[in-house]
């Protein structure tokens, strides 16, 4: 690893600058920063005042969740789009136990080990584990079209069914259904409801996930008030409440996927370990991500109404007349489906937050100034701010769903949504997503089955702990 620890530099056209910002006296000034991001401020407004105050994209905060689950709250925030691609540079800063930010969830969630995603690039088993992931998903791929495009079937019969007899439909709800149906498939080659798992899988996973990320969230229910809801900041969920659940999830993987689990013995990976971390990557990565991101892709697509939903539906349907099927060669020849799912990314990432500690003591830039960042100090982005630069898009607060179409291809290098830049590719050595390029496919998927099959739609869309609530209010059938 080449190391500049010794020699930091600003760019020569830029000043270096203290860091500004403070973290407030112990103890007190981490539960002041708790209550402001949670409750006085909320999330954004935290972040707006505070670079306003400091004119300054990087400064000094605590994050939570602090007393007393984090011993070390304290980060260095970097909030543009230049100063966030730090957290990309492995040969300067470590990922080790930081993905969930300054605290690290109970080993007993992951069955006693540190699964890839905790794991530095520069640990040894790193390598194996992303080597063995990235090889799956590549020996899958001719399973991702037809297994996605049966679950969006039996999602959109689901929906139909719902709005008949409800008048509307809980599109988190049915999309969670087939998500978690999907990525147990594609992973085990089973359907969940053929292991002792049944239809609960998701409600287990969704529990499982609640215990985890509880101190990064508030409860969302505005009747409660601030001082009871913060006692999740202030004590860790048990893991016995899901033990029994994930027991069932860790054995329903290890009995159905035998042979994927064969393969990473060969590769020296012990066969409970890799079967951890497949739970983990099918739960946590695969299920997680689309349980946020399916449901803000259907919110931000309809807010362009019936003007973008005709412009789709024609793309789509004319390049699948075309071609005779939804292949991976058609999708490829749809670039305002292609843009409007990059957009929805774009402005709304599914995982806000990445977090790195520096390796040594580094030089940082931001639009306007260099800054030093010592060893072992927390780096912090909060993503949609970085995706959302005005310094780098036009309208960065619109939904511009032809955005990334033509020229606009050239801005895909600012979009980090995959703890990477969309240009760049998952590797071994690295902490991009392993799936990123398939959790894009089945986004532009789920708008090419939606639009071959209706006209326009309507929804009815808030905000839940993990992002995104969508009701389905009307599907108007294709003409």
């Amino acid at each position: 690893m080449v190391s500049s620890s010794h020699h930091p530099e600003p760019s020569p056209e830029l000043t270096l600058r203290e860091i500004p910002g403070t973290y407030g006296l112990p103890f007190f000034g981490p539960i002041k920063d708790r209550y402001d991001y949670f409750y006085n401020q909320g999330k954004d407004e935290f972040f707006k005042t505070r670079i306003q105050k400091y004119n300054s994209t990087v400064f000094r905060t605590n994050m939570p969740p602090g007393p007393f689950i984090s011993s070390n709250p304290r980060v260095v925030a970097v909030l543009d789009s230049k100063s966030f691609t730090i957290l990309f540079d492995n040969s300067k800063v470590e990922k080790k136990n930081i993905l969930d930010g300054t605290y690290m969830p109970k080993l007993n969630f992951f069955g006693g080990y540190r699964v890839c995603a905790f794991l530095d690039t520069d640990e040894s088993n790193h390598h194996a584990l992303k080597s063995f992931f990235l090889t799956f998903i590549s020996n899958s791929h001719k399973k991702f079209i037809p297994y996605m495009r049966t679950g969006l079937t039996e999602l959109f019969e689901n929906l139909e069914n719902a709005i008949s007899d409800n008048g509307s439909a809980d599109f988190n709800i049915h999309s969670d259904n087939m998500a978690f149906d999907f990525v147990f498939r594609l992973v085990t080659g089973t359907h969940p409801t053929e292991t002792q798992l049944k239809s609960k899988g998701p409600a287990t996973v969704n529990t499982w996930l609640a215990l985890q990320l509880a101190p990064l969230g508030t409860s969302g229910l505005k009747f409660i008030p601030s001082f009871v809801d913060d006692i999740i900041h202030t004590v860790r969920l048990p893991f016995f409440v899901i033990k029994s659940g994930y027991k069932k999830l860790y054995n329903a993987v290890y009995n159905s996927a035998s042979s994927l689990l064969d393969e990473a013995e060969k590769s020296g990976i012990a066969r409970e370990e890799a079967c951890h971390n497949l739970v983990f990557l099918a739960a946590f990565n695969a299920f997680g991500g689309m349980k946020v991101l399916f449901p803000s892709l259907i919110k931000w697509i309809s807010t362009g109404g019936v003007t973008l939903h005709r412009r789709l539906a024609e793309e789509i349907r004319s390049v699948v007349k075309t071609e005779g099927d939804v292949t991976f060669s058609a999708l490829e020849k749809m670039p305002l489906t292609k843009s409007a799912v990059y957009e929805a990314l774009r402005i709304e990432p599914p995982v806000p937050f990445q977090y790195a500690t520096a390796r040594e003591d580094i030089i940082i830039n931001s639009h306007d100034s260099a800054f030093k960042i010592k060893k072992g100090e927390t780096i912090f982005g909060y993503q949609p701010f970085a995706t959302k630069d005005p310094k780098v898009f036009e309208n960065p607060d619109e939904f511009v769903a032809d955005r990334f179409v033509g020229e606009g291809e050239k801005l895909l290098k600012y979009v980090y949504w995959s703890n990477a830049r969309e240009t760049d590719n998952p590797s071994a050595d690295n902490k991009q997503c392993p799936a990123k390029d398939l959790v894009v496919l089945c986004c532009r998927l789920m708008l090419v089955e939606l639009f071959l099959r209706y006209d326009t739609f309507t929804v009815e869309a808030g905000q839940v702990a993990l992002g995104a609530s969508v009701k389905i209010t009307s599907l108007t059938k294709a003409t």
